[in-house]
Formats: structure tokens, C-alpha cells, sequence
């Protein structure tokens, strides 16, 4: 699939495992997250235009068309995951180089350039000590400047409501959204009542977070070239 010629934009994805060095299972959690990529290579095959696939060790990268899908991909692969921690940098950008459909490597080109000045930002806050802002971040040309700032803060945002949950918390929360079928679904499979679940919604925020999300994921998939 030769798209070099194209000035059509892409959305790189670049990941990595937060402090992978110190986990005693390394091998484990990286047969897992690769499993769980290729999951999403299947899942949301229609708009993915390099494989999802881990690159270097801990680092993984994958092509997108369109944000459409991926704050939903990103919350997956997150959710699965834990609480193995990830950080992702999504850029937006033309790619200057042939696309190879099968695995996103050796592409080329500002959309990438945009994805990794990302996720490096990211690792340098988290090396001077300050409060990690979020572990997702999105970079932009400088015409979209704008749209970059506001969905960034938005992320900022959700990451200090996610910061707040208790473990208990945070597994109904995560369980409503990845099956995003209601109280009395999430209360069968988690064993509890529903009362419960209302109530821990209430407490976290939910429907709060959920609103930021699908507003984030509304705005990224509505970016367009000019």
C-alpha cells in the first residue's frame, strides 16, 4: 500500500510501558500487551492503515486514517493492561514515506514526528518530578493549535478524575465502560447490586468522565485536512 505520494493526514500512534525496567514479569506483560494489539488490529481493522505492534522492547506504534476510534483503542489497550501503565503520544500528520499495511515501521514524516514529540514530553515531565499531567497527549500542526490545547486539558481533566478512584472504583467504572451496557449488566458481572454500582458511578464521577470522553473522541474524529 504505497500512500508516500499522498498529502492525506494520518494519525500516528506511539506507546510505551511506563517504568518497564522494575516489572518482574516483563516478558509476560509484553506477550500480553501484543496480544491485546492484535486484538485492536481486528477490532478496528476498517480504520487502521499499519498494524498495531510493539517495535522496540516496551514501544509500540500503529497508523490510523482518522481519530475516529482512537480514544476507544487507547482505553482498551489501558484497561486491559492494568495495572501495568502505559503513556501514549497521538500525533496527527501527513506520512512522507511508503505505508506498509501489515506493521507501522519504518514510516516516515510529520504525523510521527508530532506522535513521538508527544510521548517524550510526556517521559520528560515525569523525569523532573512534576505531577504527571496525563498519560496521553496529542500533537498537532501548528493551525490546530487550538483544538490541540483543548483536547490535551481535556485529558489533564480526566486523568485527575481517574487519579481520585479507589481500586473498587475504578473496576466498576471500567467495567460500564468497556461493555457501556448499563448498571444492572456491570452489578451481574461484578456480583454486587445495582445500588452499588449507582452509587460508586456517583462517587467517580462517571458520567462526568464519560461525557469528557466521548466529547474528546468526537473532536478527534471530526479533525479533517484543510
Amino acid at each position: 500500500m504505497n500512500h508516500s505520494d499522498s498529502i492525506h493526514s494520518f494519525v500516528a500512534v506511539i506507546g510505551d510501558i511506563k517504568d518497564s525496567r522494575h516489572l518482574e514479569n516483563r516478558k509476560e506483560v509484553q506477550i500480553r500487551l501484543q496480544g491485546l494489539l492484535d486484538c485492536m488490529n481486528e477490532k478496528y481493522k476498517d480504520n487502521i492503515v499499519s498494524k498495531f505492534l510493539i517495535t522496540l522492547g516496551d514501544e509500540f506504534q500503529g497508523l490510523l486514517s482518522s481519530g475516529k476510534d482512537i480514544l476507544d483503542m487507547i482505553n482498551e489497550i489501558r484497561m486491559e493492561m492494568y495495572p501495568v501503565r502505559l503513556r501514549f503520544g497521538i500525533g496527527f500528520g501527513r506520512i512522507t514515506t511508503d505505508i506498509r499495511t501489515e506493521m507501522a515501521l519504518g514510516a516516515d514524516g510529520p504525523g510521527y514526528y508530532c506522535a513521538r514529540e508527544a510521548v517524550e514530553l510526556l517521559k520528560e515531565r515525569e523525569k523532573k518530578n512534576r505531577p504527571v499531567p496525563s498519560e496521553l497527549r496529542v500533537k498537532m500542526d501548528e493551525k490546530d493549535i487550538r483544538t490541540e490545547m483543548m483536547l490535551n486539558t481535556i485529558f489533564e481533566l480526566i486523568y485527575v478524575v481517574e487519579s481520585s478512584w479507589t481500586d473498587r472504583q475504578r473496576e466498576i467504572i471500567w467495567d460500564m465502560l468497556l461493555h457501556g451496557d448499563g448498571q444492572q449488566n456491570t452489578a451481574r458481572r461484578l456480583s454486587i447490586t445495582q445500588s452499588t454500582v449507582q452509587k460508586t458511578l456517583a462517587a467517580g464521577s462517571f458520567y462526568t468522565y464519560e461525557n469528557a470522553l466521548e466529547n474528546a473522541s468526537r473532536i478527534l474524529g471530526d479533525i479533517r485536512d484543510d
